[in-house]
């Protein structure tokens, strides 16, 4: 590349081992000469003296421009800066540079810095220059097993974070990545210190973050969450794309048989993968809870990982831990609301108190009910064991964190589409272009797969949501409680994304059995199951028995609130007649739109009884 650009002509005037304060004289003397802020062909041809000159200096220790302290106090840090302009970015991903920067990121030099530059201009191109991370783990650089290497030798989180990163760039198309991802999974590796795969690097550097994430000491530089969020988009990867590449079996193949149940990730899985779901579920459970919720990085990507594993009596005691067996008990009509288990935690096992529970105080239990769950789980970052010790019930604790991140969100009774719920979402999120649905529908997904997978969690979590000793006195729908926030975003217009897949759960929960739904209210669940393509109306008392609850009160099928003894009315004929109408408008609407079938119609039925046909 030319280097007569009289732009560059300050540093390429340098003399040899230039003292820093020239090369930074020289890069400010550039940057005023330069006559555009991205002047392309002068920002190309200085990347390639720079680069150059760093591995002169730093590589081969021959005749460079820069001293070692001039190359990284100064001129790396040029580079990178240089290398986020898509085209020198184009410029630095050729075979030979991605090598000449591998080399200089590797030197003992860089690697006790706080911030390694060369490992972040190799990560900027692949996320700039989807080509480089082809040529990358390509055998020409063969960068995939060098960025392994430092993974697993390196301690510095600066180092995990961007070895990670690149390493999940690399993967993210199983098409361009086959072969290496493969070769990750099912290949020992020969330069390493022990004989191990991939996954047993990823499975070492999750319980060593998750360690220093519990511990809880203040760091410089790189963040822990940060290297854990970028290791688990790693993880992502290859539990999406390995089991695809090898031809893995469907694991739930019932579940995908039915046309009703939309399946949100692959059930895809390999018993190769296996090591990476102690490790996840640790993490899971052992995080610290974060205010105002918990649904930020790392644990928004663990939940992402979770969703990909399957839920099946094989792998039940590392998802649930050593919860009983429990003799299924599926709920019929004759049953009370849900099946009482035992020492499951319920959000409301007490009769309701008689004010409302401050907005700060609803939050502030949903937080302690996180924490006390991490205190119960005895974790050792030295256990390498393939099950978990003391792993309490994952279901119950995916409802807790539920139940967190809507208490901070849906505060009080409010309807959830209203515009200070979106901004109060918006002030506790800082990625911008993510949805409420986008951060919250992964959770519910993973709930929704507990009560697919397994009939003990499904109870648990049924029990969890509506317990025996629930009120039913008043509207479930305005409780301010994760039942009512659920129940009140089922009904949303703007969060409908969201609503449909708490539907999905509700209708799992209840042993994908409409008519059981209704123990919480055939008006909560109309829409959700017309748009499910499912025509029913609600029970009626002359084909269904009575459903009741624990202590015997008939339950109304339309609220799921307790029948009440009817009061002598006080309306006039005339006023009951306009009541009527209003009742027989309603009806005819909900025939017209195919939510409610002719045969279930009400006052089409009272009609024909009264003309005796």
């Amino acid at each position: 590349m030319s280097n007569s650009s009289p732009a560059i002509q300050p540093y390429v005037s340098l003399p040899l081992s230039a003292p820093t304060s020239d090369v930074i004289a020289a890069f400010k003397a550039i940057g005023n000469a330069f006559s555009h802020p991205h002047d392309i062909h002068a920002s190309k041809a200085l990347a390639q003296l720079i680069l150059d000159d760093l591995k002169a200096a730093l590589v081969d220790g021959t005749v460079s421009r820069l001293s070692k302290q001039g190359a990284t106090d100064t001129a790396l840090p040029k580079l990178k800066d240089l290398g986020k302009v898509p085209q020198v970015a184009g410029m630095l991903a050729s075979p030979a540079n991605l090598r000449h920067l591998l080399s200089i990121a590797t030197t003992s030099h860089l690697e006790s810095l706080k911030e390694n530059n060369a490992l972040r201009c190799i990560a900027n191109t692949c996320l700039l220059i989807e080509p480089a991370r082809v040529t990358f783990i390509g055998s020409d650089v063969n960068g995939g097993n060098v960025a392994l290497d430092l993974l697993e030798k390196s301690s510095s989180l600066e180092t995990i974070y961007l070895t990670s990163r690149i390493l999940f760039l690399c993967t993210a198309s199983s098409l361009s990545a086959a072969s290496f991802i493969q070769w990750m999974v099912d290949n020992k590796r020969t330069n390493s210190s022990s004989p191990e795969t991939a996954i047993d690097v990823l499975v070492t550097k999750m319980d060593s973050l998750l360690h220093t994430l519990v511990a809880g000491k203040s760091v410089t530089g790189t963040a822990p969450e940060d290297a854990m969020t970028d290791l688990l988009k790693l993880i992502f990867n290859l539990c999406v794309h390995y089991p695809k590449l090898v031809d893995a079996e469907i694991q739930s193949p019932e579940v995908a048989a039915s046309g009703h149940d939309h399946k949100p990730v692959s059930d895809y899985w390999s018993p190769r993968l296996d090591g990476l779901i102690p490790p996840l579920l640790r993490a899971f459970h052992r995080l610290p809870p974060q205010s105002p919720h918990p649904l930020v990085p790392p644990m928004l990507h663990i939940i992402h990982a979770l969703i990909i594993i399957p839920v099946n009596a094989s792998n039940r005691a590392l998802w649930f831990g050593s919860q009983p067996p429990t003799p299924p008990a599926r709920l019929t009509p004759m049953d009370s609301a849900a099946s009482s288990l035992s020492g499951s935690p319920c959000p409301d096992t007490n009769p309701p108190a008689k004010e409302k529970e401050p907005r700060a105080r609803a939050i502030d239990r949903a937080i302690s009910a996180l924490a006390a769950g991490r205190r119960s789980f005895s974790w050792s970052s030295t256990s390498r064991s393939t099950t978990p010790v003391a792993v309490p019930d994952t279901a119950v604790r995916a409802c807790e964190i539920l139940d967190a991140t809507l208490a901070a969100f849906f505060q009080d009774d409010h309807d959830p589409d209203e515009a200070r719920v979106r901004n109060r979402f918006q002030g506790h999120w800082s990625m911008n272009e993510s949805s409420m649905s986008d951060v919250i529908t992964p959770l519910v997904l993973l709930i929704t797969r507990f009560c697919l997978g397994d009939e003990d969690a499904k109870l648990r979590i049924r029990n969890w949501f509506v317990p025996e000793s629930l009120d039913r006195t008043k509207p479930l729908e305005g409780r301010d409680d994760v039942l009512g926030r659920c129940l009140r975003v089922l009904q949303s217009v703007y969060h409908d994304r969201l609503g449909k897949c708490i539907g999905e759960m509700f209708y799992a929960m209840y042993d994908s059995n409409p008519t059981n739904l209704t123990t919480l209210g055939y008006g909560n669940f109309a829409g959700f199951l017309f748009n499910k393509g499912i025509a029913t109306g609600p029970p009626q008392s002359e084909t269904a028995p009575q459903m009741t609850t624990s202590d015997g009160m008939p339950i109304d099928p339309i609220t799921g609130t307790v029948v009440k003894e009817r009061e002598p009315s006080d309306m006039t004929d005339e006023e009951k007649e306009q009541e009527a109408e209003k009742l027989f408008v309603l009806f005819d609407r909900l025939e017209r739109s195919g939510a409610l079938p002719p045969s279930q119609n009400p006052v089409r039925k009272a009609m024909q009884k009264g003309s005796g046909s």
